[in-house]
């Protein structure tokens, strides 16, 4: 996610009051915090792969800057990460919440007014923006460029979002289920270009020499961590560990470990 951004949103909302005081239980480490986790001594976390470099299958493992920014705040709550793997539909219609299916959505996922009216958000952890990626040597530095041309996007994305809002009548929006077939597409020359967040698309040509990100432009989107609404204590412990891994240099180490630089360069 992307700015995996806004599909319009289902009504959703009554059943998460519900749901969130069913079935849970408290944390094992934090007994009398009244945080409560769907399985107890675990942090269910839904996402959608892949979206590299946020979360992507290596081996056996789900690794990734979001994996391990939530590592730490399982840390802080003394339980263990557990990745759910779902169709990000579900996760930004809040659907995923009401069903109990997991304690938070850390997915490269846009805070947008949208997703506010069915989930709540951490403070924001990361600064995005679109960006627009072709074969290399294609002369494409914007949407209406690719007028009678073919533009890629992944579905329920701030991405589509753009594309359909600059796209007009003469481009040929192509619709894409997840980013890996949306960059197959554009590697392949199925699409002229495709349209996605910067972080990933600029990590993707780092080993993809014959694809470059022509353009970025500025949507000043940021990334929040998702949880079911009302769920104030999960989002208060979110918010403290994010807070602690910014001061003590976490955040910038695992910033760099997956960028290769640090947020202030």
């Amino acid at each position: 996610m992307s700015a995996r951004s806004s599909l319009p949103v289902i009504a959703v909302v009554a059943a998460v009051a519900l749901a969130a005081g069913c079935t849970s239980t408290k944390s094992e480490g934090k007994q009398g915090s009244g945080l409560q986790l769907v399985s107890k001594g675990t942090l269910k976390t839904c996402t959608h792969l892949p979206y590299p470099p946020f979360q992507v299958k290596k081996g056996d493992k789900i690794v990734g800057f979001d994996v391990d920014l939530v590592d730490l705040i399982a840390k802080d709550l003394k339980v263990q990460q557990e990745i759910v793997n779902t169709p990000f539909e579900g996760i930004e219609t809040g659907q995923d919440f009401n069903i109990r299916k997991c304690d938070l959505a850390a997915a490269g996922m846009t805070i947008t007014p949208e997703r506010k009216k069915v989930m709540d958000f951490s403070d924001p952890y990361f600064n995005a923006t679109q960006a627009l990626i072709t074969k290399k040597g294609k002369p494409y530095k914007k949407v209406e460029d690719l007028k009678g041309r073919k533009l890629g996007y992944q579905k329920a994305t701030t991405g589509g979002i753009h594309a359909k809002k600059h796209a007009g009548k003469d481009v040929d929006l192509v619709e894409y289920e997840d980013l890996g077939l949306l960059l197959t597409a554009v590697k392949t020359g199925k699409v002229d270009a495709g349209i996605n967040d910067n972080g990933v698309l600029l990590d993707y040509v780092k080993s993809n020499p014959d694809t470059e990100v022509t353009a970025e432009f500025d949507t000043g989107e940021q990334y929040g961590i998702g949880v079911a609404k009302g769920n104030d204590a999960l989002r208060k412990q979110i918010n403290a560990s994010l807070k602690k891994a910014k001061a003590d240099g976490s955040y910038d180490r695992i910033y760099k470990k997956w960028f290769g630089t640090t947020p202030q360069s």
